[in-house]
């Protein structure tokens, strides 16, 4: 799995940080994502899926090819 975000996009909503926190965290400044891993470990693709899904602006795009 390979996870891009849209720094241009994001609104700083934070709910990839509290759904994946080791892969997604936010600025201090504005809250706009960091992505931390982008190639997560196995063990997270659910929650990185999930993120994804939820996110308000379309900020986060996975790709299940490795």
């Amino acid at each position: 799995m390979k996870v891009i975000v849209d720094e241009d996009k994001c609104c700083g909503a934070g709910q990839c940080v509290l759904l994946a926190p080791e892969v997604f965290d936010q600025r201090d400044d504005d809250g706009i994502v960091i992505l931390l891993e982008p190639e997560p470990a196995g063990d997270r693709h659910a929650a990185v899926r999930e993120a994804a899904a939820v996110c308000p602006a379309a900020a986060i795009e996975v790709s299940e090819q490795a």
